[in-house]
């Protein structure tokens, strides 16, 4: 089978979200072959380059989304008039997606600026503007100098003044309505590529576009034109992430933009064969966003356990039976040294400043426990916090010394992998007997997942997939909360048994649901399950010229015994001749 793989921002480019997700997947579907479609998202990505590529991917077609390369394109009488329509048509879809009669807008809604699931009218109107610009672009060769045109932003205006029009729309003032089409002139950059032909993306099986969002754009008009199917992967939904930016945009911007990517999404739900969120979380907003059920599969990313099998159950007898010994010294003595250990991105979403007083109530309760906190800061932003971070440790817990000549140690350490000692995340989580969570936001937590894998107890806030992830091998609590934090922390330090208990557990689950091998098989299914279902587009002909029904099956492209022509077995009832059956007449 042929895979269009589709991404922004991440595979095949060294630094990017999702890489590793894309390379693991491509790398276990080797009996396949993909075509990668990527989007860039800035300078210094693009020339940090990309992977090391497998032999399965056959082609690589790049399209930077941060800078829009004028193509000399200039349109006629005809194909301007074109635009004008298709343009205002979307335009007028933006403006009138929740009117009364089709999808009713809460004050909620109107106050943030989020348009509710739109009516069957709006996304039609919008899905046949989408269509048609595509189509313009397709047959034009480009539409980057007609969206950055005054026509552009003529045509918005006038579908904001125009009857019917919601009133943050016709609200809009002239400012407005320049933020709003420059933002719909980069997110309809990927209308004017070059990808959509027979030779590209009419040439793949199958489009799998690993986000939602401009990403999907391509895998659209693939089926628009070529009637390939299409599968959504979501680990986080793009719709309710733009819901959460742009809090000081005026109310008409958020109104049209929110308006753009809720019918963006919904005709992306419509058209994909299937949609794949990443975990229940995810799920959730994607049926709140008006995916249907019947399209909805959750798979679990998969990550690879190897790297944590040293500290997970392949740890030699005489190392277990050693830890035991210290578990057990320790529980009888109530003062050992435990270490407590955070790891992940240094930014204000993960609440370090309530773990590090919740770990004060800790270490008065224990008062030989240690706290590590590992991780780099997200930005300029991260780097504020890690300070304001440090400072508040220095507060809550002043140097310890022995005595007046003694050089006293912070309890709390803040480090960054690949220090000293060059330790792995593994080692990291092998040095601590709990691990702890204390994020406020929080998508799919990957770095529990590596805990677990290690077979370490958890104490997690209650946000995102947290609990969907843990399951009932480790302990959660609300976020903002130290004390209960402190509370669940100790509780684990003071009982080793338990700990070991929950580790053994966490472990268990981690490779039954989270390890690349089940990621990749449900993945392996969903393909040939999407392709089975779709109709042959290039039809097999017989000597004759005439078409040959499933000639083609999707199992044809995976070497196993169903390729090799085995004679039917015919039941006994279909040969036999069968005897008369009469009626005996009164």
């Amino acid at each position: 089978m042929r895979i269009g793989l589709l991404t922004e921002g991440g595979y095949p480019y060294v630094g990017g979200e999702g890489g590793v997700w894309c390379d693991r997947l491509v790398r276990g579907l080797d009996r396949h072959e993909f075509d990668v479609y990527a989007f860039s998202t800035g300078q210094a990505q693009e020339d940090a380059g990309w992977v090391e590529l497998p032999p399965q991917v056959q082609r690589v077609r790049t399209a930077p989304l941060w800078v829009a390369e004028e193509d000399g394109v200039v349109h006629g009488r005809r194909a301007r008039r074109r635009f004008t329509e298709h343009y205002g048509e979307l335009a007028a879809a933006l403006c009138t997606a929740a009117e009364p009669g089709t999808a009713r807008e809460s004050g909620t809604a109107q106050r943030r600026g989020i348009a509710e699931k739109p009516g069957t009218a709006e996304a039609d109107r919008f899905a046949n503007a989408l269509h048609g610009l595509a189509e313009l672009a397709r047959d034009e060769g480009g539409l980057v100098a007609a969206l950055r045109s005054e026509q552009a932003v003529r045509a918005l205006e006038r579908a904001c003044r125009a009857p019917g029009a919601r009133r943050a729309a016709r609200e809009a003032r002239v400012p407005d309505l320049l933020t709003v089409a420059d933002h719909l002139e980069r997110a309809l950059r990927p209308l004017s590529l070059d990808w959509y032909e027979e030779d590209g993306l009419g040439a793949v099986d199958l489009c799998h576009t690993a986000s939602g969002g401009i990403a999907a754009l391509p895998g659209l008009l693939a089926r628009h034109f070529f009637g390939v199917p299409l599968v959504v992967t979501e680990y986080g939904v793009r719709l309710r992430t733009h819901y959460l930016t742009r809090p000081d945009a005026s109310p008409a911007v958020r109104s049209l933009l929110a308006a753009f990517h809720g019918l963006l999404t919904a005709e992306t739900y419509r058209a994909a064969s299937y949609l794949v969120p990443g975990n229940a979380h995810a799920r959730r907003w994607q049926e709140r966003c008006g995916a249907d059920r019947a399209k909805l599969r959750t798979i679990h990313p998969g990550l690879d356990a190897t790297p944590f099998a040293r500290v997970g159950e392949d740890r030699r007898p005489e190392e277990r039976e050693k830890q035991e010994r210290q578990e057990k010294q320790e529980k009888q003595e109530h003062a050992g040294p435990h270490t407590l250990v955070w790891l992940g991105r240094v930014e204000p979403a993960k609440d370090l400043v309530s773990l590090l007083h919740a770990f004060a109530e800790v270490r008065a309760a224990e008062p030989g426990t240690r706290l590590r906190i590992v991780g780099r800061p997200s930005g300029p932003e991260g780097e504020a916090y890690l300070g304001h971070c440090r400072a508040l440790a220095a507060q809550l817990f002043p140097d310890e010394a022995d005595g007046p000549h003694a050089v006293g140690r912070n309890p709390v350490s803040f480090e960054e992998l690949g220090g000293p000692g060059a330790e792995t995340t593994a080692d990291v989580h092998a040095g601590g007997a709990v691990t702890v969570l204390s994020s406020v936001v929080e998508g799919f937590p990957v770095g529990l997942i590596e805990a677990m894998f290690c077979g370490r107890a958890t104490v997690s806030t209650d946000v995102g997939a947290v609990v969907e992830v843990i399951g009932g091998t480790g302990l959660v609590v609300p976020p903002r909360n130290p004390r209960a934090l402190a509370e669940a922390c100790v509780s684990l330090l003071r009982d080793p048994e338990r700990r070991a208990r929950l580790g053994a557990a966490a472990h268990a689950r981690a490779l039954e649901l989270f390890s690349v091998e089940q990621n990749v098989a449900a993945f392996r299914g969903l393909y040939l399950e999407t392709v089975a279902r779709t109709p042959v587009r290039r039809p097999v002909l017989d000597g004759a010229g005439d078409p040959q029904p499933f000639a083609a099956p999707a199992e044809a492209h995976v070497p196993g015994h169903w390729t090799e022509p085995t004679p039917r077995a015919v039941p006994t009832w279909a040969v036999e001749t069968p005897e008369p059956v009469t009626e005996t007449v009164r």
